[in-house]
Parts: C-alpha cells; structure tokens; sequence
C-alpha cells in the first residue's frame, strides 16, 4: 500500500463509520425506538459505537441535514420534533417525488424488479402479526426500494430523505401504523407497474400516500384558532 493510500485509509474509515452510525439511528427513528424530542449525546454515541466525539458530531450533523436530528447551540442533539406544517409539506413534497418514480419505474420495470417487489410486500403481509417496528420498516423499504429500481440516484436520494421524514412525522404525532392498509395498496402500486400503465401507477402511488397522510391527520384541514381564555376559565380560581 502507497503513503497516499495509507493517508486515504483513516478518512475512508471516518466515513464508513459516520454512514455507520447515521444508518443505525435511521432505522432506530423510523422504527419509533427514538421518538421525537429523545437525547442524542455525542459522548454517548461515541462510546455505543466506538468511535470519537468528533465522528458522532458528523453524523449528527448529516442527519441534522436530513431533518431528522435538531442541534441546538449548546451542541446538544435530539431528535427532531417536526410541526403540523413542516409534516403537511414533507407529505406533499412526498407524493409529488413518488408519483414521478411510479411513472418512470412503469416504463422499465423488469419482471425480476416485479417478483423483488412482490416478495417485499409478501414479507410486509408475514409480519402482520409481528411487531409494529417491522411492519413500519418494511413499509419504508418499500419505497426506497421502488425509488432505487428508477436508476436515478437524486431520486432515489431526495425519496429516502423524504420517506424517513415522513416517517418521523408519523411518529411524532403519535398515529398508529397500518399494515393492513399499507400492504393491500402496495399490491395495487405493483399491479400498476407490472401492467407498465404509468398513469395508473401514479395513481395508486398519490392515492397510497395521500392515505397514509389522512390517516394520520397530517393533511386534515387547519383546525380553527382556539380561544386560550375561553378554554382556560373553568380552571381558574373565583
């Protein structure tokens, strides 16, 4: 091995290692084992994954960047707590992105590509029974996978973003997960493409997803500005 080599060793190791911890605290969000608001320490981080204050800080900072960890000025870290608005977006941006993957997947998805996807949603359906976490993760895989299958690399990166931030809004909100209702309509998203009808697809994907989003209540009208003195009378002393 060349002294470049040598030098590139460490810097490589770094990263490996802040992709490392940025993927253990994704999954560990989307499958709700940190909800919002948690603590993030660097020095704990560090310790649970062997690593220095200084990698722990750059993860942290990658998934600030993703909108999943808020850093605040005291260098403190937790997870991010989204608002009603930032959720509404974050859904809308969502369906906008996947509507255009099921669009462009119509066109080129292989019967290989169909049977991966069909094997997914079959392992969705064995988890019915199963945990809530798995069901939640295998529904985002889900997505990711089908952005994936496109052959675009800044789709497949802007969905995933997206997909793990819808799924925190989720979260934060409180709403339960339906798998029962995720695996019927993903069958029909993957109908859609097999049949390579594009509008369909696009179709079943906003339908999909629009769903999800009313069901968590994150795209229901605005609620009527309450009355603060009104709500509070009955609670103070005469």
């Amino acid at each position: 091995m060349t002294t470049a080599q040598n030098a590139m060793k460490p810097k490589r190791d770094a990263v490996d290692r802040v992709a490392q911890i940025c993927a253990a605290l994704r999954r560990a969000i989307i499958e709700r084992a940190l909800s919002p608001g948690d603590k993030l320490p660097e020095d704990a981080l560090g310790e649970s994954f062997g690593v220095s204050r200084t990698i722990a800080r750059q993860a942290l900072g990658q998934l600030a960047a993703e909108g999943l960890v808020n850093l605040r000025r005291n260098r403190k870290a937790v997870v991010a707590t989204p608002t009603v608005e930032e959720a509404r977006d974050t859904f809308e941006i969502r369906i906008a992105l996947e509507a255009l993957v099921a669009e462009c997947l119509a066109a080129s998805i292989t019967a290989e590509q169909v049977g991966e996807l069909r094997r997914h949603v079959a392992e969705q359906a064995a988890t019915e029974l199963g945990s809530e976490s798995e069901s939640i993760r295998l529904a985002t895989d889900f997505h990711v996978i089908l952005a994936g299958m496109t052959g675009r690399p800044i789709l497949e990166r802007y969905v995933t973003e997206v997909a793990y931030r819808s799924g925190l809004a989720l979260s934060t909100y409180g709403r339960p997960h339906s798998n029962d209702c995720a695996i019927e309509e993903h069958r029909r998203i993957v109908d859609a493409l097999e049949r390579g009808d594009a509008q369909a697809a696009a179709q079943e994907m906003t339908g999909h997803l629009s769903a999800v989003a009313g069901r968590a209540k994150v795209l229901a009208s605005e609620q009527p500005t309450q009355d603060l003195a009104a709500i509070l009378a009955p609670f103070i002393p005469g």
